[in-house]
């Protein structure tokens, strides 16, 4: 029996959004039911296009609109959810969804990311309940994981797998052989790749999710551009071909660590070496995960489709018959702690390779060079000459990011080094079982 309505405006009716309404109208019956008799009922969907044709069923009733305000101007409508993206047109219709006193669901990780001191403000005067599962990692529930699983246990160090696209492209270029432009390629043709690949291959877009997980994690707010992010395109063939040598292979990953005297948190975004025993090593294709190191339950490792048409507009529901069910979150970032500083300087061992033109003393300028800065070589990897892409790769001991990046801006002054150095983390240094110099 119904005996309540939560009447809802979504912005957007792309591929999130008509996954929203599918699964809305497919489940509409037994959402009451699970609500304890709240029906869930779209009033209007604010599209671009209103004449445009749709990949799902307009439910009856439902009124196809143009104008943000046919929605936040809406008094009947008490639940706004954002699926339209971006950060400018998104941000108004949040900001005025929160004024108009309306619930808000959105999976805008890039909206949030850009706005989430300003979004906690306008919160922190408002009973407006916002939620964001659908933001990070998209069928993955690792914000309400954060929010509650952990508020007795303290996060040591999180790493993930939170790109599909990159993902799925870095398989490719391990077990299949292909190049960067052919992964890129099939990426592009099977949709995990925007027709601008800029924010996935560049480490953007998990740079943005990062940022959100170290808010819920360590309750640190900081500015995106402070965290180091490399993306995949410097990649080559040279470096799988290194990481098999060593067993193990490569993954983008995103890293955010609790220095040992749990005063400072380290993070940054770039392609890892992994050994083949990691936890993250065998998650293949557009799939992401994202490992939890803490305290109390010492390791939790949370695996899904990070993205995709369903993944995501699950995300969204399960949101939606939250606030539906009644449910209170009066902290939907967790708290801010002031005891905890960001570093942009990480330890770590480094994988380095660098492409080079055969002559007497390469080897001593290298060690000489690595020993100037205080970087310990743990070993030095060479394969068969095979014309231009020769290339070694020196793995170093555990050092800072800031050292070990001195060393490789003076070994790209010799002549002999082709190019810039390729700099990348071992992702943990306790699993590395390769040849030792």
């Amino acid at each position: 029996m119904v005996e309540a309505t939560r009447k809802i405006g979504i912005f957007g009716g792309g591929t999130v959004g008509g996954g929203i309404v599918e699964i809305l109208g497919q489940k509409k019956e037994h959402l009451v039911q699970l609500t304890g008799g709240t029906d869930i009922e779209i009033c209007k969907i604010c599209v671009r296009d209103a004449s445009k044709s749709r990949d799902f069923d307009v439910p009856a009733g439902t009124e196809i609109v143009t104008d943000y305000d046919a929605i936040l101007e809406d008094e009947e409508i008490d639940m706004v959810v954002e699926v339209m993206g971006g950060t400018t047109d998104a941000k108004e219709v949040v900001y005025k969804a929160i004024e108009k006193k309306k619930d808000i669901v959105t999976a805008n990780k890039a909206l949030i990311a850009a706005c989430l001191p300003e979004i906690e403000e306008k919160l922190s005067s408002s009973s407006v309940q916002f939620r964001y599962e659908a933001a990070v990692c998209g069928g993955i529930p690792i914000i309400r994981s954060m929010q509650s699983d952990f508020v007795g246990d303290e996060v040591t160090m999180l790493s993930g797998i939170i790109n599909g696209c990159t993902n799925f492209m870095l398989t490719a270029m391990d077990r299949d052989g292909k190049s960067y432009e052919d992964a890129l390629k099939e990426a592009s043709e099977l949709g995990y790749a925007e027709a601008d690949p800029t924010l996935d291959v560049g480490g953007f877009d998990a740079r943005s999710k990062l940022k959100i997980l170290m808010r819920m994690a360590y309750g640190i707010d900081v500015e995106e551009d402070d965290i180091s992010c490399k993306g995949i395109t410097g990649l080559t063939k040279a470096d799988f071909k290194y990481a098999k040598m060593l067993g193990g292979t490569i993954k983008l990953i995103g890293v955010a660590k609790l220095t040992d005297d749990g005063k400072k948190v380290a993070a940054f975004v770039s392609p890892c070496y992994l050994t083949q025993d990691d936890t993250l090593a065998s998650v293949a294709g557009a799939t992401n995960a994202i490992e939890v190191m803490s305290s109390n339950l010492q390791s939790s490792t949370y695996i899904g489709q990070g993205a995709g048409r369903f993944p995501t507009a699950n995300s969204c529901v399960n949101d939606i018959v939250s606030l539906a069910k009644g449910d209170m979150n009066a902290i939907p970032f967790n708290p801010l702690n002031e005891d905890i500083a960001f570093s942009n300087d990480f330890e770590a061992m480094f994988y380095l390779r660098l492409k080079y033109r055969d002559q007497v003393g390469i080897t001593r300028q290298c060690g000489e060079t690595c020993e100037k800065y205080g970087v310990s070589i743990y070993s030095l990897l060479q394969t068969p000459k095979d014309g231009e892409d020769d290339a070694f790769a020196i793995i170093t001991e555990k050092v800072k990011f800031s050292d070990v990046k001195k060393a490789c801006a003076d070994l790209e002054g010799y002549d002999w080094c082709k190019g810039n150095a390729y700099l990348m983390p071992v992702l943990r240094e306790d699993k590395v079982h390769g040849p030792r110099s």
